[in-house]
């Protein structure tokens, strides 16, 4: 910084040297040419100055460590796919009837609608009641055909489903409704190391252990613990990634990591298509979570985050393990350039207190929130369709695929931002054709998840190391928030409405996009010194409007 303090100083004399022989005048903000000669003095200061991004090129920027350390993310991200959507096929929408057997002692050879007509209640409409039964009195059959039953109350004995094939949990209760919003979701700050294996560890737990659950309050309780698993997962992988990883070997990771989670879409929908019972459906699909043991011996940590918390020399012992799988040597001049200094602790109320980090941070969280909106609604209005669950799952998730791959060919072409705001306009676009003909979701869903993809990445490359994890499960947060939202508004009656606002918040995310700067070919910050270069432009545009 101290080119730039100098630079800085000289502009300003000479600044004061032109106007000591003007005519006093109202004083004018200073020149849009020197923000923009120090905006471009710090990046080239900023890619000198990363000594992390040369070690890398030493290494090899993409050699047979990475390689298997891409390979590592493909189970995880499918399974986690797989227990994150479950509740769409073991909430499938089935009528409960009580089990009223009793009346069958009085005569065995009642077919089911004749037992359904002397033991159920009717609706007004002459249906009948769900969870509703009369019940068992001391007569003959006779006397029950020819005079009814009165005396109603809640099912005694269990409930059963006629004509149904797929045994889903509202087989086994009564709820009133078949929805589950997602709960929550915490950051953590352990390294990506252990809290990779802490989530994969909760995952293998309570996600096969769902199989085993005796009362829908420890079903909820579990499916708690499964989505914060599965989220603490993936904000540790994709932070791992982004750190071990640089340009668009990052990219292309990301990418394929978002590829293989839209696989996991598919082996849930062929496991339950195949499985006629939801406790199957996760004893075996749940079952190659096991394999997930072995990544306490393989799975490696970050050396940036290691040396945010001043453990060089572990770092450069991670360092040399990774060029040797890469048969690759880094100069020892290289490795004693590296910052041993510990990085200043961050926490959470960074984003609140640190103005540079809570510019950012309200922009991107925004845009999840709009984001997360847009794409449960389109994926709630599909099962609203009347098509087959599978179907609604196959279709999409077929799609996301190459969708999510047209990233690459974005990302080359137009870098990080102006990829990210190509695939939220098209999203916006479409969703505002669908307003005057008619729906396509599939191909709205589409392009949003190929934009969740790049905000994926675009995210993972604004937050500093020191709170990478913690933001992104932050960005969770507000994307479970704009899903609760989006279930809210689904089950309206107004069927205008859900596009409606789907095509509002792709073009909030879309306006939002375009106040952030670009990421590609920038170097990874790692502490929240670095702020301040990252916000220049979002200063600019203020001063300048």
């Amino acid at each position: 910084m101290a080119k730039e303090n100098d630079f800085r100083a000289e502009l300003k004399s000479q600044h004061h040297f032109r106007n000591s022989h003007r005519p006093e005048t109202t004083e004018s903000p200073p020149p849009r040419s020197l923000d923009l000669l120090l905006r471009r003095l710090r990046a080239i200061e900023a890619k000198q100055n990363d000594k992390f991004a040369k070690i890398m090129d030493a290494m090899g920027e993409f050699g047979t460590f990475q390689r298997r350390l891409v390979a590592l993310t493909f189970i995880p991200s499918i399974l986690s796919a797989f227990f994150m959507f479950a509740d769409l096929f073991v909430f499938t929408p089935q009528k409960p009837y009580c089990n009223t057997s009793w009346i069958l002692a009085l005569d065995p050879s009642l077919s089911e609608s004749e037992q359904l007509n002397l033991t159920l209640p009717r609706a007004p409409n002459g249906s009948f009641l769900t969870c509703l039964m009369y019940l068992p009195v001391d007569w003959d059959l006779e006397t029950i055909i020819e005079f009814g039953l009165n005396h109603t109350d809640s099912c005694q004995d269990g409930w059963f489903y006629p004509e149904v094939k797929w045994r889903s949990l509202i087989n086994e209760v009564c709820p009133r409704t078949s929805r589950v919003a997602q709960p929550p979701f915490y950051p953590h700050r352990l390294g990506r190391y252990p809290a990779i294996l802490l989530s994969l560890l909760e995952l293998i737990i309570f996600g096969f252990g769902t199989a085993f659950v005796k009362s829908f309050h420890q079903y909820l309780f579990f499916r708690f613990l499964v989505s914060q698993a599965v989220v603490g997962y993936s904000t540790s992988s994709l932070s791992l990634i982004t750190e071990w990883l640089v340009g668009m070997h990052r990219a292309h990771a990301i990418i394929l990591e978002g590829c293989f989670f839209a696989v996991g879409v598919l082996y849930l929908t062929g496991l339950a298509y195949n499985l006629l019972h939801w406790r199957l459906l996760f004893l075996v699909g749940g079952t190659p979570a096991f394999l997930l043991i072995s990544y306490i011996w393989i799975l490696p940590e970050s050396p940036r985050w290691l040396m945010t918390k001043g453990k060089l020399e572990e770092a450069t012992q991670l360092l040399c393990y990774a060029a040797g799988v890469n048969k690759k040597t880094i100069p020892l001049s290289l490795l004693s350039k590296l910052p041993g200094k510990k990085v200043a602790k961050a926490s959470i109320l960074d984003f609140y207190s640190n103005k540079h980090l809570c510019q950012v941070a309200l922009i991107l969280c925004s845009m999840w929130f709009a984001l997360g909106c847009s794409y449960y609604m389109l994926s709630f209005r599909m099962k609203e369709l009347g098509v087959d669950i599978h179907l609604t799952q196959v279709i999409p998730g077929i799609m996301e695929v190459p969708g999510r791959l047209c990233c690459i060919f974005l990302l080359e072409r137009f870098k990080r931002k102006w990829s990210l705001m190509l695939t939220l306009f098209q999203g916006a676009f479409l969703c505002f054709l669908s307003l005057v003909l008619p729906s396509g979701e599939h191909g709205h869903r589409l392009n949003l998840a190929a934009s969740v993809t790049l905000l994926f990445l675009y995210t993972s490359e604004l937050l500093p190391t020191v709170l990478r994890a913690t933001g992104l499960g932050l960005m969770c947060l507000f994307w479970a928030a704009g899903g609760i939202l989006s279930l809210m508004l689904v089950s309206q009656s107004t069927t205008i409405l859900p596009i409606l606002l789907c095509t509002i918040s792709a073009t909030m995310a879309l306006s939002l996009c375009s106040k952030l700067p670009e990421t590609q070919d920038q170097p990874l910050l790692d502490s929240l010194e670095h702020l301040p270069l990252l916000t220049r432009d979002l200063q600019m545009k203020k001063t300048q409007s």
